[in-house]
C-alpha cells in the first residue's frame, strides 16, 4: 500500500439491495463493504445474491493498483453499471468475485 493509502473490509451488517430503473438487480444481507482512502464505501454483493441473468459482460477491464484488475458487466440501458475483482490482490481477497454496483440502498 501507498503511504496513507488504507483499504478495509469487513461484513455491512445490514441489507443492501440494489435497483436500477424499478428493478431489483440485487438484494443481500451477506454483502462486505470495502472503505479505501478517497472514495466513497463501496458494497461488495456475492454472486448468488445477484440477478446475472439481467447482466451482459462488457468487455471493459479496469486496473486498480491495490485492488488488481476489475471485469465489468451492462444493462441494455447502463453501461458497465457493475464490477467484480475475478483475482483481486492478496490484501482484498474476500472481494473475490463479488459484485459491486454505483448505487445501493442499505436498510
Amino acid at each position: 500500500m501507498t503511504t496513507g493509502h488504507r483499504i478495509t473490509i469487513e461484513p455491512s451488517g445490514g441489507h443492501v439491495r440494489v435497483v436500477h430503473g424499478g428493478q431489483v438487480l440485487a438484494e443481500s444481507d451477506r454483502s462486505l463493504v470495502l472503505r479505501e482512502t478517497g472514495c466513497p464505501e463501496r458494497y461488495y454483493i456475492p454472486p448468488e445474491d445477484v440477478r446475472l441473468d439481467l447482466l451482459t459482460p462488457s468487455g471493459s477491464q479496469t486496473y486498480c493498483p491495490f485492488k488488481g484488475t476489475a471485469s465489468y458487466w451492462s444493462l441494455p440501458d447502463a453501461t458497465d453499471l457493475v464490477w467484480a475483482y475475478p483475482d483481486p490482490k492478496p490484501d482484498v481477497a474476500e472481494i473475490k468475485d463479488h459484485l459491486c454496483f454505483y448505487e445501493v440502498e442499505v436498510f
